[in-house]
């Protein structure tokens, strides 16, 4: 009704800026861009190979958890991973099943840990995308590079940035909600905490007891539990499937949940949102819906 479609459009082309500005930012509207980043070295270049003698045994920032999953509710809590310093090529190894381990691992750190933690990679790539860039009147505020396990599972939430996703090699599966399904999404506030691991190696919980709570969706939109959470029926998720050479313009606001194939490689890049008029409605529509919840 408010003109989303039921599957996610493609482009066969990158747009011009006034046309992706008119199009797709302006009314908040996802799309998928073939042939945006067919020019890009990383996508014939970005091997095993090479990125062990391009990066190889620099220490990386890498995302460790039991199951899989990071920034999630877990246990009444909202569960960080275990942040650890590694070699990358070390990293390596773990995904290529040369090295076994019971944990998951994932390279997620956001922060523009591209330009960061990788920037030998930059080249393969671009700093920003300069038609998304001449569209907003900005470059991005960050560029961050993914590359983990298919166990590896974003939980469903939303950021307050353009997001253009770019998939290097492999598949990332994603479902989506629009900002409109907000009153069929629930929210809670959770003690933070973060995975740590034990001298045995089994992993602990451990609360940041001086931090905030922190406001997260608990529901796996995969198998939604529909007794405790019955609104949820009423919301209209779409599914699509990014593949290598591929981009998705996720707008901003927009829920997503996010699965990948294994080693799956990807860059994107996060452009801060105007602050205007659909802010300001998405911000009455989740007043109103916590209104009603309180009622």
């Amino acid at each position: 009704e408010l003109g989303w479609s039921d599957s996610v459009p493609y482009l066969d082309r990158p747009p011009s800026p006034l046309e992706f500005y008119r199009e797709w930012v302006s009314p908040n509207k996802p799309c998928i861009i073939q042939n945006a980043i067919s020019h890009w070295p990383a996508l014939k270049k970005w091997t095993s190979a090479y990125l062990r003698e391009v990066v190889g045994a620099k220490v990386v920032s890498v995302a460790v958890t039991p199951n899989g999953y990071a920034d999630a509710v877990f246990q009444d809590r909202f569960v960080m991973p275990e942040e650890r310093q590694m070699p990358f090529m070390d990293f390596l190894d773990i995904v290529e099943k040369k090295v076994t381990s019971p944990n998951v691992f994932y390279v997620q750190k956001q922060c523009s840990n591209l330009t960061e933690e990788f920037p030998e990679l930059v080249r393969d790539v671009q700093p920003d995308i300069p038609w998304m860039s001449e569209a907003l009147g900005k470059k991005p505020d960050a560029v961050n590079f993914w590359l983990g396990e298919s166990a590896a599972v974003t939980s469903l939430h939303k950021d307050h940035y353009e997001n253009l996703y770019c998939v290097i090699s492999g598949e990332k599966h994603f479902l989506l909600h629009p900002p409109s399904d907000r009153p069929f999404i629930p929210y809670e506030l959770y003690q933070p905490a973060a995975y740590q691991v034990s001298e045995d190696g089994s992993f602990k919980i451990v609360d940041e007891k001086s931090a905030d709570k922190v406001p997260w969706i608990p529901l796996d939109p995969l198998n939604p539990n529909l007794e405790q959470y019955p609104e949820y029926a009423q919301a209209k998720p779409l599914q699509c499937t990014v593949k290598a050479g591929e981009m998705l313009y996720l707008p901003s606001l927009w829920f997503h949940h996010v699965q990948q194939s294994h080693g799956c490689i990807a860059v994107n890049y996060w452009y801060d949102m105007e602050y205007d008029l659909k802010y300001n409605y998405y911000q009455l529509l989740d007043c109103l819906t916590k209104t009603v919840k309180v009622l």
